[in-house]
């Protein structure tokens, strides 16, 4: 014990840690959350054109309801700024239950607004109102369930534990595309009025397993020691920008990899359903075989970076997926669905996973616990902000006709390029012990 009054956060016996229960929760809490957020982007690209922007043309209509997309990435970042503080001052528990509640809200509203023929200009503002809604609950999310699963985790495994948020966003993303099937295999005239509602009043049932999965949870070891020895900042945004904004800025910087996946889900499957002509119900089975493999590699990649590190891993999980967007995006306007299948599966099941298995860990571990859940939010929403408007960056520069794809192909891999050099300058951090990791990354004398 220290010769002071109050305990240091090395003097208190950890809690127990509970690694399953903390990953499942993640997972499944991020599973419905995520089926939330993606079943938008496939409203987007597929029907959201015609309901809310039906007097623009057809190209421009396309346009608007991918920047509704985009939209909700403008509120991830002031999210970041306000749910890390909160998780990093008063626990990561309070952070999962809120996102899952608003994000389960807005969605359900989404599937209740009127259309642009009943209200006008209104049925696009209140679109994007609530969109914001969304992107402000997704901001909190993984970096809250990221943490959590982060502390629970034993030390040599903590890259495969953690993986487990990520791959129930990939298994958010299957929902999605699922709910979508039959729901795009419905005349025009009933999609447009009430199929593609039924995906966001779904969102009612998220709520509801959402709250039980994580009420349910402990808070983590390492956030109660630092509670109970007073060590919990009292502004932790405060000792995040003065101490940390290098590892901030660098995890901005590879979170740019995320453009293969916003290009992916919105950009590619809208080029091909409305420029290339191909039937929706093909390509929606392209993403949902694809996140199947991406659900079984992520952990595998996780592990493997619990053998030989985080950056070797994510470096293979930026360039390879910025170098098959060519080929994906080609087999795209080839209209060969065999060819898109084994480039999507290549590219975002297999080479994309290697980056998203990865970085919950890479990421957690560039922080000490008193500011982790705000540096791990803040770095990645604001770069995943940039990525969140490729889709409409790239309908923009996409050239006429079926062989515009070549511009859209080159931004993704810049990003992919940035990203991974950015990772290459993060010290390695796979076999440090977590509590030596928040004794190296805390200065000596900090303003709580």
């Amino acid at each position: 014990m220290n010769n002071g009054s109050k305990p240091t956060v090395q003097d208190l016996a950890a809690p127990k840690k509970t690694p399953k229960k903390a990953a499942a929760a993640a997972a499944i809490g991020s599973a419905l959350e995520y089926y939330d957020f993606f079943i938008y982007g496939f409203a987007s690209a597929l029907v959201f054109n015609k309901v809310f922007f039906p007097e623009a043309t057809a190209a421009t209509g396309t346009l608007l309801a991918l920047a509704t997309f985009g939209v909700a990435y403008i509120a991830r970042p002031i999210g970041a700024f306000v749910l890390g503080h909160i998780g990093d001052k008063y626990g990561r528990k309070r952070i999962l239950i809120f996102t899952v509640l608003l994000m389960g809200a807005s969605t359900f509203l989404i599937g209740c607004l009127p259309s642009y023929d009943t209200i006008g200009p209104w049925a696009p503002i209140l679109l994007v109102i609530l969109r914001l809604m969304q992107g402000f609950a997704a901001s909190g999310e993984q970096a809250g369930a990221n943490s959590m699963t982060l502390e629970h985790s034993p030390e040599h495994r903590r890259g495969f534990y953690t993986s487990f948020t990520l791959t129930g966003t990939q298994f958010g993303l299957i929902l999605a595309t699922a709910s979508f099937l039959p729901i795009s295999a419905l005349p025009n005239d009933q999609l447009l009025s009430w199929g593609w509602r039924v995906p966001f009043l779904l969102s009612a049932v998220v709520v509801i397993v959402g709250l039980i999965l994580r009420r349910t949870l402990a808070e983590t070891p390492t956030f109660v020691q630092e509670a109970e020895a007073g060590a919990t900042p009292q502004w932790p945004l405060k000792i995040l920008l003065r101490y940390h904004w290098r590892s901030v800025l660098r995890i901005v910087m590879t979170a740019l990899v995320s453009t293969v996946s916003t290009i992916f889900s919105v950009f590619a499957l809208s080029f091909a359903v409305n420029t290339v002509g191909l039937e929706r119900t093909p390509m929606l089975w392209v993403g949902i075989v694809t996140q199947v493999v991406a659900v079984a590699s992520i952990p595998l990649w996780a592990m493997l970076s619990d053998r030989v590190g985080r950056k070797p891993i994510f470096i293979i999980g930026t360039i390879g997926p910025g170098v098959m967007m060519f080929a994906y995006l080609g087999a795209v306007a080839s209209g060969n669905l065999p060819l898109i299948f084994a480039a999507a599966v290549l590219m975002s099941g297999v080479l994309y996973s290697a980056s998203t298995g990865v970085f919950p860990a890479f990421y957690g571990e560039m922080f000490p616990a008193s500011v982790r859940l705000s540096g791990m939010a803040i770095g990645t929403q604001i770069g995943f902000a940039i990525a969140g408007f490729g889709p409409s960056i790239a309908a923009a520069i996409a050239g006429p006709g079926t062989s515009g794809w070549v511009p859209v192909a080159v931004m993704v891999l810049v990003g992919c390029v940035i990203a991974s050099i950015a990772a290459a300058t993060a010290k390695e951090t796979y076999k440090i012990p977590l509590a030596e990791l928040d004794q190296i990354h805390t200065p000596e004398t900090v303003s709580r």
